[in-house]
């Protein structure tokens, strides 16, 4: 029995590895799941063990940042690999933390005449490759590629200390499933491409951080939206509406303080024109400027206003009740985890005024989508489901770590 054993690596470890596991059938073609990259039960149980007790080291009083990866050398384009391997220990790890700190830097661990150790670094990883990863001290997620053009990054679990949060991969199946939600799931609805983006279009996803291209598609920019809005800590309420339509004043105080006129459309462009080939790095650097400045208005007390083209229209707004509808009295409350079970309940039990705004804004306005980000780093995206006849509240935050 290893003395620092993580009782949760050993309790989630078999659930992994089935997953893991059911990906092989998945993907076939260049690109698809190698046997060779799928861990088994008891190298999931110790890389997670291990990066969970580095975790809580420090390097000169710096949080170790650590993405392990299984994979081989062969399995990825460039890695640097070391004349020695090093011990799959959590001193070791934190040692050599500040050289791959970075994000999109992940260490490579294999076994090694029968041994897991670390051979060195990668910065491409196959599909569904399994990928442990550091985002605070006693907090682990496990996450993997899903798609070839995409490269995007998703999240099968999060372990926070004793807590074990399995992604429920059937969540999208769920009626009126946001499409936001969708994405954030690695399900992609094809019918959701932006007008003339095409597969060589470039787009950003979120992966840690890093900046991938691939092809731009209308929930994309609202995942980028998310994360950073989750970013910057001081809670933000994001509404989406329908471009073309003044209906959503009906539910605004007014006057509105800051009101965008003409609206901003530096995202709308951005997010229209696409990057070509010559120009694709300042192209993703022009979108993630564009994206966080958005994000930035949301940390102004009250909601910021965007159509669902991008265009911001006001931000620091006050929600009212609109004229002739009932005050919000019930919703449903959901979480994409494995055995989380529907709650219906009233929408002052749930957050604060941000999140009580947001039910009011989606129950009056019901071809709008909220976003909204607490200060403690919960994320609720609020919609409405005409199946159910109420305002649905998808707690998301285990996607966006």
């Amino acid at each position: 029995m290893n003395e620092r054993a993580y009782a949760v690596a050993r309790l989630v470890a078999p659930r992994l590895h089935a997953r893991f596991s059911s990906h092989r059938d998945l993907d076939r073609g260049p690109g698809a799941v190698a046997v060779d990259t799928i861990p088994d039960v008891g190298a999931i149980e110790t890389m997670i063990d291990t990066v969970f007790w580095a975790s809580l080291r420090r390097e000169e009083g710096y949080v170790p940042k650590i993405s392990l990866a299984f994979l081989a050398p062969a399995d990825t384009d460039d890695p640097l690999v070391l004349e020695r391997s090093l011990p799959l220990d959590p001193a070791v790890l934190t040692r050599v933390s500040p050289a791959v700190e970075r994000p999109g830097i992940h260490l490579g661990v294999a076994y090694l005449e029968g041994e897991l150790r670390v051979w060195g670094t990668a910065r491409s990883i196959p599909m569904h490759c399994f990928v442990a990863e550091v985002v605070e001290p006693g907090l682990i997620v496990v996450k993997h590629r899903r798609g070839r053009e995409a490269a995007k990054f998703v999240n099968v679990a999060v372990l926070e200390g004793d807590r074990i949060k399995v992604i429920d991969e059937q969540a999208s199946a769920l009626p009126d499933c946001p499409t936001v939600l969708r994405t954030l799931l690695g399900f992609e609805p094809a019918d959701v491409r932006e007008p003339g983006a095409g597969s060589r279009e470039p787009r950003l996803l979120d992966d840690g951080g890093s900046r991938i291209p691939a092809p731009v598609t209308r929930t994309d920019v609202l995942v980028q939206l998310a994360v950073s809005m989750r970013a910057h800590r001081r809670g933000g309420l994001l509404i989406v509406t329908p471009p073309g339509s003044d209906a959503w004043r009906d539910s605004i105080v007014q006057p509105i303080t800051y009101v965008v006129s003409p609206a901003f459309a530096e995202l709308a462009n951005l997010v229209e024109r696409g990057g070509g080939r010559d120009a694709q790095r300042q192209w993703e650097d022009s979108l993630a400027r564009a994206v966080d400045a958005v994000a930035g208005l949301t940390a102004v007390d009250g909601a910021t206003l965007m159509t669902s083209k991008y265009e911001v229209l006001a931000f620091g707004a006050k929600i009212v009740r609109r004229r002739g509808q009932p005050q919000v009295e019930q919703m449903t409350v959901t979480e994409p985890i494995e055995s989380n079970a529907p709650v219906v309940i009233n929408p002052t039990a749930f957050g604060g005024t941000r999140h009580l705004s947001a039910a009011q804004f989606v129950h009056d306005q019901r071809d709008s989508v909220a976003l909204v980000a607490g200060q403690d780093g919960h994320f609720t995206v609020f919609a409405w489901s005409p199946g159910e006849d109420m305002v649905h509240a998808h707690r998301v935050e285990t996607l966006l770590l």
